[in-house]
């Protein structure tokens, strides 16, 4: 009898901790995700990047996007791939109710609250933390919620950024093929090239042409005025790096007019005319150095190394003169 009671006893204690793991278990999956709207990037006219007292204002003017209010033009990549992580923006866990927002990088000095409008209609606003240890999520946070999510997607650091990081850095572009004219003015110096097209010559001419022949092909070549010959090896390396030129940053405190006497000066004319001046250093020290161009409003810093490898290729485009050769010096008499 004392046998019987203890079984019924356990048997009591096991179907009461089955309940018991069975309601936990429950438990964790009795809640629901917040609705998240559709959202087309099309249709997105304005963003605004707020990390803790830094905020960034982007708006959408004639399908290009700016950085306001001084409407500064921004990287469209950069741009671009913000949009598409605000369009497909998906909620996939319930991972936090404590508000221990720090250990998820949520906490007001950590986090990045991202807002995103169609026209007046606020369609996105929540706040990004870190990356999850998979790197396949993101802890979030969204308005009015005060529990953590995941998000699908690693994309802290696509909104980790600065106006500076969000400007578009290009400050040169054309065809290369397009220019006809070069000029450099270099130490009070300068000279100019231009381009042109002249008949390859044919290495074994007859004196019977086929009328079925193709035309004598042509051969670029650049020249000075006075009949110098360009080089072009540097020609080509110095058009295409001067053709999609991105600087390093940008200079706030100085605009493009208080910079004179540069020490280098490239002018090309094509299709449209462009030029580039580049200036020494403001220090020694500095690893870059002043520029501005004829396609930016806004003067720029080039890294060293760039300017470096277009004042070389500048001061190379002109083809040196050959000089006689040591060898062919006069012969000694011989003593007699």
């Amino acid at each position: 009898m004392k046998f019987k009671k203890e079984y019924i006893i356990l048997a009591v204690i096991i179907i009461a901790l089955s309940a018991y793991l069975l309601m936990r278990r429950d438990d964790r999956t009795l809640y629901e995700l917040p609705e998240v709207p559709q959202v087309s990037q099309k249709d997105i006219t304005r963003l605004q990047i707020s990390k803790d007292n830094t905020i960034i204002d982007l708006k959408k003017k004639d399908d290009s996007w700016f950085i306001a209010p001084k409407e500064y033009p921004t990287d469209a990549d950069k741009v671009k791939n913000m949009l598409d992580n605000i369009e497909k923006f998906t909620l996939t866990a319930l991972v936090s109710e404590s508000k221990n927002y720090t250990l998820y990088d949520l906490s007001d000095k950590a986090k990045i609250n991202v807002k995103a409008w169609q026209e007046d209609s606020l369609k996105r606003d929540f706040d990004v933390g870190k990356s999850a240890s998979s790197f396949r999520h993101t802890f979030v946070k969204t308005a009015g919620d005060d529990r953590v999510f995941h998000a699908r997607g690693n994309f802290r650091d696509t909104f980790d950024t600065t106006i500076d990081d969000l400007r578009d850095k290009n400050v040169l572009a054309y065809t290369p093929s397009d220019i006809q004219e070069i000029k450099v003015t270099q130490e009070q110096q300068s000279f100019i090239l231009n381009r042109s097209q002249l008949p390859e010559k044919e290495e074994s001419p007859t004196a019977d042409k086929n009328e079925n022949a193709s035309p004598p092909t042509e051969k670029t070549i650049w020249q000075t005025p006075d009949g110098r010959t360009g080089d072009d090896a540097a020609l080509n390396r110095l058009l295409n790096t001067l053709s999609n030129l991105r600087c390093q940053s940008f200079i706030e405190d100085r605009g493009k007019e208080k910079f004179t006497s540069p020490m280098i000066t490239i002018e090309l004319k094509g299709t449209q005319e462009y030029s580039l001046s580049v200036f020494t250093k403001t220090e020694e020290k500095d690893s870059e150095q002043p520029a501005i161009s004829s396609a930016n409003k806004y003067a720029f810093l080039l890294a060293g190394s760039q300017v470096e490898g277009i004042v070389k290729d500048a001061s190379d485009i002109l083809k040196k003169p050959e000089t006689a050769e040591t060898s062919s010096e006069p012969e000694k008499p011989e003593k007699e």
